[in-house]
């Protein structure tokens, strides 16, 4: 056990794909802090720290490139979810944004 326990919060993360898209069975990847997972569409939850700011990122790989790039930088106070939509093209940034509470 390490005594340095931080309080986490859990935050809700939509992941939207296109209904058409230039690209077949491609699945985001999820960044918080620096540290990469893969995550699958549709709703997720995570938990992050709640004393600090933390910067999420999203993207998709085809190995090849990455497209779909994306990035938020959540504060202490943000209450609410996050939703991220992905391009139809293989080429374009996604958009995430906080949907509030």
């Amino acid at each position: 056990m390490s005594t340095g326990e931080t309080n986490t919060r859990r935050i809700e993360l939509t992941l939207h794909k296109p209904w058409f898209a230039l690209y077949r069975g491609i699945k985001p990847t999820l960044v918080i802090g620096g540290r990469g997972q893969p995550v699958q569409w549709g709703l997720g939850t995570w938990q992050v720290p709640t004393d600090e700011s933390v910067v999420l990122g999203v993207f998709l790989f085809n190995r090849m490139w990455r497209f779909g790039q994306a990035e938020i930088t959540l504060e202490p106070n943000h209450t609410g979810s996050l939703a991220y939509r992905a391009p139809a093209l293989p080429f374009l940034r996604g958009r995430i944004r906080l949907v509030p509470a």
